[in-house]
């Protein structure tokens, strides 16, 4: 019996499909209902048809013939919905792409002929990040790209599509996690200052910028985490912390030792658009509460990305202070966790006290 119905081969097959409105069933056959004279996808939202006014179609080109046109509401003379949207969405990337200037919603929206609500809740569904949120990752990527080239940065600046310089130097902390200078130079002569310090958990590394910390590591030692530390910043300076470090190590231990506390320290987050929008959503659990992975992709509004967001949480360098120990799988198991899952289980554990 299910095999049939996946099969769609018979009437009743066919009609149990159209009562239940399968999405399955849409490209596998049309029907077509004699009162209306129109033909509809199986999953259309119509007003049901009495049996003996349907006729099933192995396509379109039959419904026509037999002398039925397309109904309006499905429009099954046109791709399927969610290929007609992500070439809506895939129309709106190239345009913001090839603008000489930032779009705004309202233009999008008009070019795609939807409202611009509409527009901004299909666009984020489809690309994973809101239209702005994607245009400003190519801008950034534009910037790299000209900066990694010969371009000035003046040139950069203004092939990005900043129209001042002013703005650009107000974005290019969070677009290149360094100065312009340092970009071009691959990183080299940036600073980070960096100490460890000894948890209930184990070793403890603290890295830090001038902008705050963007390295919190867990492990068995002081020279695995500095290896690992080299690894994730290879072209920074890395450089001991002076005397008055010791006091931000102290309070990112006790953080780890009591993570329900709280931090209270400017951390400096890097990663690209996607990453950050998972860490955000995972800043906002809060102690004693976990998300599976599945949950987190929802809450994202890309509740297919679950494995992209295993995969944020596996790149996040601030143990505890952006708490990818917070989500578990589906099954509530305890599944990966970058510092070892027998420390995430201690966290959680803590949390629930």
């Amino acid at each position: 019996m299910n095999a049939i119905t996946q099969d769609f081969a018979t009437p009743a097959a066919r009609w149990q499909a159209v009562q239940t409105r399968d999405p399955a069933a849409d490209e596998r056959f049309l029907y077509s209902v004699a009162t209306t004279g129109v033909y509809c996808r199986p999953s259309c939202a119509a007003r049901p048809a009495r049996r003996e006014n349907v006729a099933f179609h192995p396509d379109r080109a039959d419904a026509e013939r037999c002398g039925f046109r397309p109904c309006k509401r499905c429009r099954p003379d046109l791709p399927p919905r969610p290929v007609r949207e992500a070439a809506v969405v895939a129309q709106a990337c190239r345009q913001i792409e090839q603008a000489e200037e930032p779009l705004s919603l309202d233009t999008l929206a008009a070019t795609a002929g939807l409202s611009p609500f509409h527009f901004h809740r299909l666009f984020r569904r489809i690309a994973g990040v809101t239209p702005k949120a994607y245009a400003a990752a190519r801008r950034q990527a534009r910037v790299q790209a000209g900066l990694a080239g010969d371009a000035t940065v003046t040139e950069a600046i203004y092939n990005a599509g900043f129209n001042s310089s002013g703005r650009f130097y107000e974005a290019a902390s969070d677009m290149l996690g360094m100065t312009p200078k340092q970009f071009r130079a691959g990183g080299v002569g940036e600073t980070i200052h960096y100490a460890h310090g000894e948890s209930t958990l184990g070793c403890v590394l603290v890295a830090a910028t001038a902008r705050g910390i963007c390295a919190i590591l867990i492990g068995d030692t002081p020279e695995e985490l500095a290896q690992d530390l080299r690894q994730r910043f290879p072209r920074a300076d890395l450089q001991p912390g002076e005397a008055d470090f010791a006091a931000m190590v102290a309070r990112v231990v006790a953080y780890v030792d009591r993570p329900g506390d709280g931090l209270g320290l400017p951390l400096d987050i890097r990663g690209t658009a996607f990453q950050r929008r998972v860490w955000e959503v995972l800043q906002a659990i809060p102690a004693g509460v976990t998300l599976s992975y599945t949950e987190v992709a929802a809450r994202l509004g890309q509740p297919n990305a679950v494995r992209a967001v295993a995969g944020a949480c596996a790149a996040n360098r601030l143990a505890v202070a952006v708490p990818c120990h917070r989500v578990v799988a589906s099954n509530g198991a305890l599944a990966g966790y970058r510092w070892g899952v027998a420390r995430k289980r201690a966290l959680l554990e803590r949390e629930h006290r």
